[in-house]
């Protein structure tokens, strides 16, 4: 029984990935057919930008989001809390587990989101938006996982890109993984993480939380060990 569970299982993750792929792959086609005037490519062009700026912007807002609040019986969230806390404890596991495991989640989504969109619309620039973001959102949490990986066991291309930092760089990361883990949330390119904690903008937001819903995020205590016992993370 147990072993029939987690082949459907299996199979639920695959079907999401290839879900989520076909979505961004449809989007960026549908683009490509649709784009006939240099204006549209270049608009294109920076839409694709724009959505890979944006995409690290949203994961540090979201990453931030499920390290500092909520708990094992949030709705919906409670899963990736409690793995991204006993990520803090263990983070070479993300590195032991294959593609499809760790982006099958965000790939439900992006598939949920952008499939009425590339059914229903037919600008070129919104498409392209869509495509890059969807993609780059969907595999943010592999780019995390590249940036744990040791560089002789990455592949070329992937190190490639961790060096020109298109992608997140494991010095990068770093910093995100010293207690009270409060910086460095963005785990697309990591290109907005200097700017958020200069500017103490998460913090900001934490007094703001604090302030209008008595809530204080999980950094402002350490260590963790209480609710690393409470998760139930071994």
């Amino acid at each position: 029984m147990e072993q029939t569970l987690n082949q459907h299982n299996i199979l639920a993750q695959y079907a999401c990935f290839a879900a989520g792929c076909a979505a961004v792959l449809f989007s960026i086609i549908k683009s490509l057919l649709l784009t006939t005037t240099a204006q549209a490519w270049l608009w294109s062009m920076l839409a694709t930008v724009a959505a890979y700026l944006l995409a690290d912007l949203g994961t540090g807002i979201y990453h931030w989001a499920i390290d500092n609040y909520g708990g094992p019986q949030t709705p919906i969230f409670g899963p990736q809390i409690v793995g991204f806390q006993g990520h803090h404890h263990r983070p070479m596991e993300i590195t032991k587990m294959d593609i499809v495991h760790n982006v099958h989640d965000t790939a439900a989504v992006v598939a949920a989101v952008a499939t009425p969109i590339n059914l229903l619309c037919r600008d070129p620039v919104l498409l392209a938006f869509i495509g890059a973001f969807g993609g780059f959102v969907m595999f943010s949490q592999q780019f995390h996982a590249w940036s744990h990986t040791p560089s002789g066991r990455l592949p070329r291309m992937v190190a490639a890109l961790q060096d020109a930092r298109v992608i997140l760089r494991r010095a990068e990361h770093a910093a995100h993984h010293r207690p009270p883990f409060s910086t460095n949330y963005c785990i697309v390119s990591g290109v907005w993480n200097r700017a958020l904690d200069r500017s103490y903008f998460f913090v900001a937001l934490e007094v703001a939380v604090a302030a209008v819903f008595g809530h204080e995020p999980r950094s402002w205590s350490e260590p963790r060990t209480d609710w690393w016992e409470k998760s139930g993370i071994k």
